[in-house]
């Protein structure tokens, strides 16, 4: 893959439906995290092309089995992926796909995954340890990974990144940023963040 130190793109002004002309690497990428973290709201905040949702009203049934916790406004839910497109300086381009973020979902896990090259895993700083799951699995399935805080409102301010990345027992080589999910360039610096990880660490025949 090409360098990618851009940290704005004009996600609006992409391709349409079309592939661009300079597309020379497609890249497909997870956007994971746990329920109601924002996945469904950065895939769409990004995409070129309309994004795909899969999402349905959330039921007095499921409230039974998913943790409303910190997200008690929330009133959807993605239940299957959500897809979108953006295309990056240097000919890349991002398949971006969202993974429902419910344990009962599991089982799509591997599904979704197969032919990732790696995950932004988004957190919510307001309630940390709904990340765990997540994590371990991106872990189990080997896929390099980026971290970024999505900056809901009411999120504590007072963590300092040492302590943040303490938190997640995070790899010093990880990436941890921040973004807010609903700007297309603070989400494409978060892609960004994650595509430059990538680069760096790719086997030493791609180089």
């Amino acid at each position: 893959m090409a360098s990618a130190t851009s940290s704005a793109v004009d996600a609006a002004g992409g391709g349409g439906i079309h592939l661009p002309d300079t597309a020379r690497d497609l890249v497909k990428i997870l956007v994971t995290g746990p329920f109601g973290v924002g996945k469904t709201t950065l895939i769409g905040s990004v995409s070129e092309i309309r994004p795909l949702h899969t999402e349905e009203q959330l039921t007095e049934a499921s409230a039974q089995v998913d943790d409303l916790a910190g997200v008690r406004d929330k009133s959807t839910t993605t239940v299957a992926i959500d897809f979108g497109r953006i295309s990056l300086p240097g000919g890349i381009v991002l398949y971006l796909f969202g993974t429902p973020g419910q344990e009962r979902f599991r089982s799509l896990w591997d599904d979704i995954a197969h032919g990732a090259l790696g995950a932004l895993v988004l957190v919510d700083a307001r309630r940390i340890d709904a990340s765990f799951d997540v994590l371990g699995l991106v872990e189990e399935t080997g896929l390099p990974y980026a971290v970024a805080f999505n900056t809901f409102p009411d999120a504590p301010r007072h963590h300092t990144p040492e302590q943040l990345r303490a938190a997640l027992d995070l790899e010093p080589t990880t990436p941890m940023v921040t973004c807010d999910a609903r700007e297309a360039n603070s989400s494409i610096d978060a892609l960004l963040a994650l595509v430059q990880h990538l680069i760096d660490h790719r086997p030493a025949e791609y180089r």
